[in-house]
């Protein structure tokens, strides 16, 4: 199997957003704060299927991908896989210093092949080439795949948030993570 880790380029098309992002959700994180040590559990819940690409197709839509070609600023890596794009991770400098990964998907056909931590082993160069302290990002308390894949490749919990979500859904029981790696 090819795999190959490139940034996003002038002349790539709109297929690269193209990804089944979709996942099951069947458990949650219990979070827990000893003094600033936030901990988890996992906690099973009745199963049911989840999709963020169905949340942010019009937002997607509007956003200009120049905004991430030759910026030192913003950066999109593709996984490909035989040519075919399989997974991506969008990067920023965000205004704490930190890299902030807005989003990284591996298309569910694709999972289990090691893209996710290929992009993440390529945004800590991209962030540590820029001279940056760390890379942060937030996920929600039901995606405990990427809650634990996060935490495999470093990152702790930073802080939680009980209320974001509530902005979309007024009875969201959602919890928003703050993760970051921090470089020593």
């Amino acid at each position: 199997m090819d795999v190959i880790i490139r940034e996003l380029m002038a002349e790539d098309k709109d297929n690269w957003r193209d990804l089944d992002d979709s996942f099951t959700v069947d458990s949650t994180l219990v979070l827990s704060l000893t003094g600033r040590q936030v901990e988890f559990t996992v906690k099973k819940i009745p199963s049911y299927t989840k999709s963020y690409s169905q949340d942010q197709l019009n937002e997607e839509a509007d956003r200009d991908n120049s905004d991430y070609i030759h910026n030192p600023d913003r950066i999109v890596y593709l996984a490909l896989v035989e040519n075919h794009v399989a997974g991506r991770i969008l990067l920023n400098r965000n205004w704490n210093k930190y890299a902030y990964v807005e989003d990284i998907t591996v298309d569910k056909k694709f999972r289990g092949l090691g893209l996710g931590r290929k992009l993440m082993d390529k945004a800590v160069r991209w962030a540590q080439e820029g001279d940056m302290p760390g890379i942060m990002l937030e996920t929600q308390s039901n995606n405990v795949s990427a809650c634990q894949f996060y935490s495999s490749c470093g990152f702790t919990i930073g802080g939680f948030d009980h209320h974001l979500y509530q902005g979309i859904h007024k009875n969201s029981d959602e919890i928003a993570i703050f993760w970051y790696l921090i470089f020593e």
